[in-house]
């Protein structure tokens, strides 16, 4: 019984390191400055989860629908950062 005791502890405070670092916040969306390249970026908030390409702008999405950080780049630099449910 010790040991599940354990685990779950275990489990619970992986659960926690990984869903409380969210880069997907107020602090980290505050560093996106107008300009930026998009490695910048992606050092910032990391890989996104989505991008669009059209006309020479690249649109991407760090999120989901309630909450996300989305950025649209033209030659690579930021021209548009919006954030939503941050």
């Amino acid at each position: 019984m010790k040991q599940i005791a354990k685990l779950v502890v275990l489990i619970l405070v992986f659960g926690m390191l990984f869903w409380g670092c969210s880069k997907l916040n107020q602090e980290n969306y505050g560093k996106i400055e107008m300009g930026m390249a998009y490695e910048q970026v992606v050092d910032i908030i990391g890989t996104p989860d989505a991008c669009d390409e059209a006309l020479g702008a690249k649109k991407c999405v760090w999120g989901n629908a309630e909450k996300n950080i989305t950025i649209t780049f033209m030659g690579d630099q930021v021209i548009m950062p919006s954030m939503k449910g941050l």
